[in-house]
């Protein structure tokens, strides 16, 4: 059975992305394409990703990947993503993207048929892990901690996780990151 993880980085007061929905502080930070992270591990075991539009819009900007869609499958491969989103939005050519509306529980059938046996990855944003979450969909949490701090910006979880739901699998350094597992159990009371 596919596990659901939310793999992300944050900064140290909790933002994964400031005001405009930007993650350039996190390219700004040491080892922050990447660095000592397992990452290519991680991927390896992924079948599907999940992404909200302000996401997904933001990757296809900064890869400028409407333009230049070869790109895609160097970064993602040929898995299928899916993307929560209320409005039209541009698919990046010969990518397998799957634009879905509505509850994450109505498209959890495709999502877990599309991953086969491999994990479904949430790309972000936190508002939707959130709403695996709270679904008791979320089975695990990967949070790189990033040197840096923004003044205000896109919370990490926008809702409340109590520690009766979270249990400390992993701790390490990953280069100047500091990476934390948590194993998600339950659904939201």
């Amino acid at each position: 059975m596919a596990r659901v993880i939310f793999y992300t980085a944050t900064t140290l007061n909790g933002f994964l992305a400031d005001d405009d929905d930007s993650l350039d502080w996190l390219f700004a930070a040491p080892g922050g394409e990447g660095g000592d992270s397992d990452f290519m591990g991680f991927l390896s075991g992924i079948g599907v990703l999940v992404q909200g539009s302000s996401t997904y819009e933001w990757v296809l900007r900064h890869e400028q990947l409407v333009e230049h869609p070869e790109k895609w499958p160097t970064y993602y491969g040929a898995r299928p993503t899916f993307v929560f989103t209320g409005r039209d939005l541009p698919n990046v050519p010969g990518a397998d993207i799957r634009f879905v509306r509505g509850d994450v529980t109505d498209a959890w059938p495709a999502i877990r048929a599309a991953a086969g046996d491999r994990d479904v990855w949430i790309v972000g944003g936190g508002d939707l892990a959130g709403q695996f979450a709270d679904a008791g969909l979320l089975d695990e949490i990967v949070v790189s901690v990033a040197p840096a701090t923004l003044p205000s910006g896109k919370p990490l979880l926008p809702r409340r996780i109590g520690s009766d739901r979270l249990t400390l699998t992993g701790v390490r350094q990953a280069g100047a990151f500091a990476e934390l597992t948590y194993a998600v159990g339950g659904a939201a009371a």
